[in-house]
């Protein structure tokens, strides 16, 4: 695999083949808005009791006498891992009783909270290198984000999503599972960004709402073929499954000292587009997840060139509350296009500047 331009490729092994890490016999799925959770193959043991459906606030533990805070509380760290230690079963047996919804409904918008972040490696906001690295404040964080009207969902890593299961904090949101983790943030492969998180197959087993996988492209970094093939095949699987799919697309270069950076040029952002529209055999179930270019005056006519749906990214705002209102302004103006149908923004609304995470979330969705 390649890189920085430098560094030869690998061999092409099995997870290179055409349908290496994807190949699936699966017949498509009824249409989703109403659908019922799915089993799971870890089911309780035969002489276990059926669960009543659960009906516990977000953020609260499963079973009798939980801890767990509501309302963005302090999850029960040590509950958490010792039902994960001692009872595994309890994540498949969560998404099986958790209450679902369509995609879709009342406003026809979408706010989704994203915490995909570590699962990459990528754990710094503005100027604090590790602010996401501590778990328990990021569920804390997230509870209280899941908690506030307007929000639809989150999407996230399946340790991430997992936690929330097991915290019940999933109930009547969307469960959005990010799909290609393995381009480590700084890594000489990181743009031969292989599918390393939810297969097509975990999120329909989990009766997950939908994916996420991103899609770096470099001309100078063969790593990016890659990606762009198995991203096509993802892309595939889902719509067999009736799965929806948000494709975040970016064309990037790395800097003389091998840094990579996305290009928001209106015409990088149009390219990557029209890229991430033609991929795969349909576009049935594919949403766009795209950034606001560095002149915002430019999205109407960069978001002309494709009918797919789409949902603006938040990306780091940096530090200061300048940088936050100036993210809100950007939004405001992108919403108003008529194939932008929402936002997905993680770290400005989980760590703004001022530490008021409701209120940051309750500004997003005043937005839409």
């Amino acid at each position: 695999m390649a890189g920085d331009g430098t560094t030869p490729a690998a061999p092409a092994g099995p997870a290179d083949e055409p349908d290496g890490p994807y190949h699936l016999a699966a017949a498509p799925r009824p249409p989703r808005a109403y659908r019922t959770p799915l089993p799971t193959p870890l089911s309780p043991s035969p002489s276990a009791s059926p669960r009543p459906r659960d009906r516990r606030a977000p953020g609260t533990l499963p079973g009798p006498g939980a801890r767990g805070a509501t309302g963005g509380g302090v999850p029960d760290l040590d509950r958490l891992v010792t039902l994960r230690a001692h009872h595994p079963e309890a994540v498949a047996e969560a998404a099986a009783r958790r209450r679902t919804r369509p995609l879709l409904r009342g406003r026809d918008r979408l706010l989704i909270v994203a915490a995909d972040h570590p699962a990459r490696g990528s754990l710094a906001v503005g100027d604090r290198p590790y602010a996401m690295a501590n778990r328990t404040d990021l569920l804390r964080r997230l509870c209280l984000a899941l908690s506030r009207p307007g929000v639809d969902g989150v999407l996230a890593s399946a340790d991430v999503l997992d936690d929330l299961l097991l915290l019940g904090a999933l109930d009547d949101r969307l469960a959005i599972g990010s799909m290609n983790r393995g381009g480590l943030a700084g890594a000489s492969f990181e743009l031969d960004d292989r599918f390393t998180g939810h297969r097509p197959q975990d999120l329909a087993r989990l009766g997950f709402d939908a994916g996420k996988l991103l899609l770096r492209i470099d001309p100078d970094d063969p790593g990016s073929l890659r990606t762009l093939h198995s991203a096509a095949r993802a892309v595939d699987e889902m719509a067999a499954l009736r799965l929806p799919v948000f494709v975040e697309p970016f064309l990037c270069r790395r800097d003389a000292a091998g840094l990579l950076h996305n290009d928001l040029s209106a015409e990088a952002v149009t390219t990557s587009l029209a890229v991430a529209s033609g991929l795969g055999g349909t576009s049935a179930y594919t949403w766009l997840k795209v950034p606001v270019t560095d002149d915002p005056d430019a999205m109407a006519r960069v978001m002309e060139t494709t009918t797919l749906p789409a949902v603006l990214l938040g990306g780091d705002p940096g530090p200061g509350r300048d940088a936050q209102e100036q993210a809100y302004e950007k939004w405001r103006g992108a919403l108003r296009l008529p194939t932008v149908r929402g936002l997905v923004v993680g770290r400005t609304l989980l760590y703004p500047a001022d530490g008021d995470v409701a209120g940051a979330v309750d500004t997003a969705a005043s937005l839409l």
